[in-house]
């Protein structure tokens, strides 16, 4: 039976396909994985395409998850992987919910600040300005702010390049799309969102993405830790010790093989499976706007850094901690 055979037959009869789960003994089962439909499903859907999971024994349902859905759905075992953002992951562990992560499929905040036509004009500001260029044509200008991790990350850019908060003036949306709309009718001059939206309105000539991941330092993996982590239940993975060790394995070779293939145009097709609706070329760009790591061990130093970062944007929440009892590399070996 192919994966997509399976995939179907599991949506028909999910009770039956919950139930092998976790066969660990002669694989077989199906895994539920929450995505978020973002750039970072994209090690996943490379997994699925190119037959990591099928030759484990796996076959993976993937569901759409947000990020206030899919910690109870693990919690509640309708998942029983998570791809998980790693405020999502300190914010479970804040409420001392039984989870843990088993590997990073992805480094940094592939992050796009893109600024409408006519400022880019006005500023002489182009997709190739210096950074600390960026932010000083910035001081007196209009933001749009449809979250507070964007707002403080845009805020973390600002600060370090000498300009403060202060010296722009927010106008409060409720989207990333809201924010494209209100760059278009000039109500604000620029925003700030994750890939690929950015690079989406620059492809359609609507704006200039003027800063990145890859010229901002402060989004940068070294700077803000992991992207992306694996997440399941600890009871789930002491019990399913082999369906654990076989996905984040997949995953793993689904990453690896982005860190080499990421600027390949084959892979195109494979991640508008996560990116559905995107112009091929914008998909392509953003792939290069990820660190995609050849391994998906985890470390305490990078742990370290990514809760600061979740502390400098203000999510962190009361009473957070990591520990190594939080995050294994047991299942990657």
């Amino acid at each position: 039976m192919t994966s997509a055979a399976a995939m179907v037959l599991c949506s028909t009869l999910l009770t039956a396909c919950g139930d092998s789960a976790a066969d660990d003994a002669g694989g077989g089962g199906t895994v539920t994985v929450g995505v978020a439909g973002n750039i970072f499903d994209v090690p996943l859907r490379v997994a699925e395409a190119q037959g990591y999971f099928s030759k484990r024994g796996l076959h993976v349902r993937f569901v759409t998850v947000t990020a206030a859905t899919g910690t109870p759905a693990l919690q509640s075992g309708s998942l029983q992987i998570l791809n998980s953002s790693p405020t999502s992951f300190l914010g479970a562990l804040a409420k001392g919910l039984p989870e843990i992560a088993v590997g990073a499929d992805g480094l940094g905040n592939p992050l796009g600040l893109v600024v409408s036509n006519t400022f880019a004009q006005q500023q002489g500001l182009t997709a190739k300005s210096p950074s600390d260029e960026v932010a000083k044509a910035l001081a007196g200008s209009t933001g749009g702010s449809s979250s507070a991790n964007t707002k403080a990350e845009a805020e973390i850019f600002l600060r370090n390049n000498g300009v403060g908060p202060g010296e722009v003036e927010w106008v409060s949306l409720p989207s990333p799309s809201a924010d494209r709309a209100a760059l278009d009718d000039g109500r604000i001059d620029w925003f700030i969102t994750s890939e690929p939206l950015p690079l989406q309105i620059q492809h359609s000539g609507e704006g200039v993405v003027v800063a990145t991941s890859r010229s901002v330092p402060e989004w940068a993996g070294q700077f803000a830790g992991y992207g992306q982590v694996l997440v399941t239940n600890k009871g789930f993975a002491d019990q399913h010790t082999g369906t654990v060790e076989k996905f984040a394995a997949a995953v793993q070779e689904g990453t690896a093989y982005l860190a080499e293939h990421a600027n390949d145009p084959s892979v195109v097709p494979v991640a508008k499976e996560a990116l559905p609706g995107v112009p091929d070329p914008v998909v392509q760009a953003g792939l290069e706007e990820v660190e995609w790591p050849l391994f998906a061990d985890m470390d305490a130093a990078t742990w370290r850094k990514t809760f600061t970062f979740v502390d400098k944007l203000g999510a962190l929440p009361a009473g957070a901690e990591i520990t190594t009892d939080d995050w294994t590399n047991t299942y990657l070996r």
